[in-house]
């Protein structure tokens, strides 16, 4: 699976310690979510956010490294401009003490919102091919 990496996942050594195998596919910019600093980094709708893109099988270890089960982020899946898709975590701004106020569209849960704001296609993953 291919994994938009924006945080501590972009370095090698940090990914190595979480997953087994794994390779870096590539730079890729993900448009519609920019990046917002606090305690982990994060993301907030509009702009966009330079990463790269991680592929590995090993999304459970991956899940587990983000807090999704605690509700830190919640992985939801962004399309690619080439095709397919990739998988994105988005942190919870309260949860992470985000530096700015973070507002996604809509009601309910933070996690509803954000995966309402990916289906319906607000934010893709540009891979940056050489």
């Amino acid at each position: 699976m291919d994994v938009f990496v924006y945080g501590t996942l972009t370095e090698p050594d940090r990914v190595a310690s979480v997953v087994d195998s794994f390779v870096f596919v590539g730079a890729a910019v993900l448009e519609g979510c920019h990046p917002v600093a606090g305690r982990y980094p994060t993301l907030a709708p509009g702009g966009e956010t330079a990463g790269r893109l991680l592929r590995t099988d090993e999304i459970e270890a991956l899940d587990a490294y983000e807090g999704v089960e605690r509700g830190l982020y919640v992985r939801v899946d962004a399309p690619r401009t080439d095709g397919g898709s990739a998988a994105v975590y988005v942190g919870d701004p309260d949860a992470l003490a985000s530096e700015e106020a973070v507002t996604w569209p809509g009601s309910g849960p933070f996690a509803e919102r954000v995966r309402r704001y990916f289906d319906d296609g607000e934010a893709v993953v540009r891979p940056e091919h050489s």
